[in-house]
């Protein structure tokens, strides 16, 4: 881009840049800046069906109407007030992709788009979610909760974290595609989630989630509601847990093996042991004073050695043999962020309560009788 414009100067890391830029014409700097938007080039694709939810927010509103398609301009013209439809909403543009989309503004933006949520949540229950935030740590397992978190629109706030940059063998379970090759699993996951909602908040740890930044993670910008820990590090698994156990803050770990969901209520069972007793020993201090050697009989305690599935079990044995690392598939990845995403709905809405674990083994439930 040839005499980049100041707004945009921010947004010449394309590797990094992750935050849309949302424009209302009616303000005087808006229009300015989208106007320099086209004088620069910066557009390389415009989407304006602003109309189309238009429609969609006019029937929302009217659910026990049958408007015929004749009947939907004069309802528009209604709702528009003279207001010109070309500056209504608001146009959010994604620098990563230099796309230009035209959206209902965020309160309409929101009721049209969870509108299909209704009553399996209701509107009292939807605006409880938007309150509320969530930290998910680990960008593998973690990009499909994320993703199905903001989908449902399970909070208003998502802060994720992860060191670790997208590789061609991540593709087996991480939704992306190839021109994400070497980007930050955390910006593709953040990109992803504000293309389907630029007003969900998003918050990134690109440098993975650590003892210096631990505070900002589930302090900065108020406490966490709900913490999802899915990273393979045994001292990030160990210390994370130990500072939400002493801010109160409930935990919810996803194996993706046999479906088994983990779940801590350290809201609830502040003096709780963490993980379940299994880490017995272990504390933010121990764990940095043992090699990776001394860390193995823990993680198999942890995963549960003798409940986990034989083709697990069997491919631990080969690791570094015949195979690099431990197994993971899209369909279990994909099925942890469905279990995950409606237990933690269901914390959050103060309507289940228990800890411990639990298991949707599809092997078990669909099977030859």
């Amino acid at each position: 881009m040839n005499n980049i414009p100041d707004f945009l100067k921010a947004f010449k890391d394309t590797k990094n840049d992750y935050q849309p830029l949302i424009f209302r014409l009616g303000n005087p700097l808006d229009k300015k800046n989208f106007d320099l938007l086209f004088e620069n080039q910066s557009v390389y694709f415009v989407c304006d069906e602003i109309y189309g939810q238009l429609q969609e927010l006019v029937k929302s509103k009217n659910p026990s109407l049958m408007i015929s398609d004749e009947e939907y301009p004069a309802l528009i013209d209604q709702h528009l007030s003279g207001k010109d439809i070309s500056e209504y909403g608001v146009w959010v543009y994604y620098p990563w992709s230099r796309r230009l989309v035209h959206l209902l503004d965020e309160d309409e933006f929101i009721e049209v788009r969870t509108n299909r949520n209704r009553n399996k949540i209701t509107s009292e229950e939807q605006h409880i979610l938007k309150t509320k935030k969530i930290g998910i740590v680990g960008l593998s397992v973690g990009q499909s909760i994320a993703l199905t978190i903001a989908m449902e629109r399970t909070c208003g706030e998502l802060r994720l974290a992860d060191f670790d940059t997208a590789e061609l063998s991540n593709l087996n379970r991480i939704r992306t595609g190839t021109h994400h090759l070497g980007v930050n699993k955390t910006v593709i996951a953040a990109r992803e989630i504000l293309e389907l909602d630029p007003f969900l908040k998003v918050k990134i740890f690109s440098d993975g989630l650590q003892e210096d930044n631990m505070d900002d993670f589930f302090l900065g910008g108020g406490k966490l509601d709900l913490f999802v820990e899915v990273c393979d590090g045994l001292d990030i698994k160990i210390i994370s847990r130990y500072k939400a156990r002493d801010l109160q803050i409930p935990v919810i770990m996803d194996t993706n093996d046999r479906g088994m969901l983990d779940i801590e209520r350290f809201d609830l069972e502040p003096n709780r042991a963490v993980l379940h007793g299994l880490a017995d020993g272990l504390d933010p201090e121990s764990i940095k004073n043992l090699s990776n050697q001394e860390k193995i009989p823990y993680v198999l305690k942890i995963v549960g050695a003798e409940t986990m599935s034989a083709r697990l079990k069997s491919s631990m044995l080969e690791i570094r043999k015949t195979i690099n690392t431990w197994p993971q598939l899209a369909s279990s990845v994909t099925l942890g962020g469905a279990a995950t995403t409606d237990v933690s709905r269901r914390i959050l809405l103060n309507q289940f309560h228990d800890s411990g674990r639990y298991y949707i083994d599809l092997d078990e439930i669909i099977s030859d009788q």
